[in-house]
């Protein structure tokens, strides 16, 4: 049996104590959250108890999200502030998995939302109820962009568009946001984009427009499509109906077709995207007898090209998965090139680095024509870089600078300390000279790292003990 463990899965349907159910099949695969496990496993049907799990949170996971470049490695947010990022065995698990390969520490509440970039290896988004998204290096374990000042509100959803040189949010504030994190600014905005109170969704096409689905102020559930060079008013509004679900966009770039799941519908409901009036084409709906509580979606390289399968979802039931595949009928048994144009494979087009310098690409394509052959991933390997390594910056005086490549010696005018008690900067061991350079604080045998103090802190540092000398002496006289 070929299993393909990993690919982008992504979570639909949060927030229900941490559990999220999902299942995913090239024979048959199964993907399950309960509370803070995640459980992986190889056979449909009943999951034992004692099932190896993921286990590493503290508490409820709210997201997750497997990377684009590497089909065992996987990121999830949790209710314990927390970004964790995990890396699956080849074969699968056979223990429960407690080690992540990294933990993302950077958010003050917990985090609802994780997105890896679609075209750069190791840039992964989160955000959090602290109205904050930060975007982490993965390889080096480091938050490089902090967005914490865009949002006034509860953040609903965030989207990369097709090359990951901007994202779209939408907040709790009714705003539509457009931004590019690595300037920092807002591109475009919409506020009131839909009008009711109810949560909204927004995510980038293919072409650069932003669809949304939302509600009106008569808590109808709309679908709209906008331009970010001109977000005054929608290229496209339809009404559909007055369910309180909210809707959950699905997209399909090979083919343009959005497909809508509706939190608490037993339907899905799917559209064209065009370039002509009325833009956005009903298709048809799916519907089924039971309620979906949530919604995960397979990728176009997981499919089945030779039963012309164009979209797979996997239904959340309260205790089940269920897989729904859409087929479109066909009597050739040749491949459709219509339906398989070339794919975003998973090779990366960029390295972090690369794309934190301010570099772009599209994803690199590869063809299905004679079907997905998974190839050899490489192990996720963090280095984490020593903070004191980092140069200060020019606008602000830092009294904890970086080392120097080289240790002074006594005629530099370099003294040397041990560090002493908290507050304290230790001892210092040699005479200071008339014009004292700055002191390195060693550390002590057994621990890594040192820092530098340069002789205006120790001259502040003597001035404050001496005025406190003199305070005691007059307190006891």
């Amino acid at each position: 049996m070929n299993i393909i463990i990993g690919r982008v899965l992504r979570v639909q349907g949060r927030g229900n104590k941490g559990k999220i159910d999902l299942r995913k099949h090239t024979d048959s695969v199964a993907l399950m959250i309960p509370n803070r496990y995640v459980s992986l496993s190889f056979q449909t049907g009943r999951i034992d108890k004692s099932y190896p799990t993921v286990c590493g949170h503290t508490g409820p996971v709210l997201d997750i999200d497997w990377c684009p470049h590497n089909d065992q490695v996987i990121a999830s947010g949790s209710e314990d502030c927390t970004v964790m990022v995990w890396q699956i065995p080849e074969n699968g698990l056979t223990l429960s998995l407690t080690e992540p390969v990294v933990i993302l520490e950077g958010h003050s509440k917990r985090v609802g939302i994780v997105a890896w970039h679609p075209t750069a290896r190791n840039v992964l988004l989160s955000a959090g109820c602290d109205n904050a998204i930060i975007i982490w290096n993965v390889g080096t374990g480091e938050a490089l962009i902090n967005l914490d000042d865009m949002h006034s509100d509860m953040i609903y959803n965030v989207s990369w568009n097709r090359n990951g040189s901007l994202i779209c949010t939408a907040s709790k504030d009714k705003k539509v946001r457009v931004i590019d994190p690595r300037k920092q600014e807002i591109v475009a905005e919409k506020e009131k984009a839909h009008e009711g109170a109810r949560p909204m969704r927004a995510i980038f096409l293919a072409d650069g427009n932003v669809f949304t689905t939302g509600f009106s102020r008569m808590s109808e559930r709309q679908l709209a499509l906008w331009n970010p060079k001109n977000m005054e008013e929608p290229i496209a509004l339809h009404e559909m109906d007055t369910s309180n679900g909210v809707l959950l966009p699905f997209y399909d770039p090979d083919t343009s077709i959005i497909y809508l799941c509706g939190k608490g519908d037993s339907s899905i409901r799917y559209f064209e995207i065009t370039d002509e009036s009325p833009y956005v084409h009903y298709l048809n709906t799916f519907s089924s007898k039971e309620p979906q509580r949530g919604m995960g979606y397979m990728p176009k390289r997981g499919l089945d090209v030779n039963k012309c399968e164009i979209a797979r979802f996997f239904k959340l039931h309260e205790r089940k998965c269920e897989p729904i595949i859409m087929t479109v009928p066909r009597k050739s048994d040749l491949f459709q090139d219509d339906l398989y144009p070339d794919t975003a494979g998973p090779e990366a087009a960029l390295e972090a680095e690369e794309w934190f310098e301010g570099k772009n690409a599209d994803p690199l394509l590869i063809s299905l024509k004679d079907g997905y052959i998974p190839g050899k991933n490489r192990d996720l390997k963090v280095v984490k870089k020593n903070i004191l390594d980092s140069k200060p910056t020019a606008n602000k005086k830092c009294d904890l600078i970086s080392i120097p490549k080289k240790t002074a010696d006594a005629a530099s005018g370099v003294r040397t300390a041990w560090p002493g008690g908290v507050g304290c900067p230790g001892l210092v061991l040699p005479e200071a000279p008339a014009s004292p350079g700055p002191l390195q604080v060693l550390s002590p045998p057994g621990r890594q790292g040192s820092a530098v103090i340069t002789g205006a802190i120790c001259r502040n540092y003597l001035d404050h003990m001496a005025f406190m000398g003199l305070i005691l002496l007059v307190l006891f006289l």
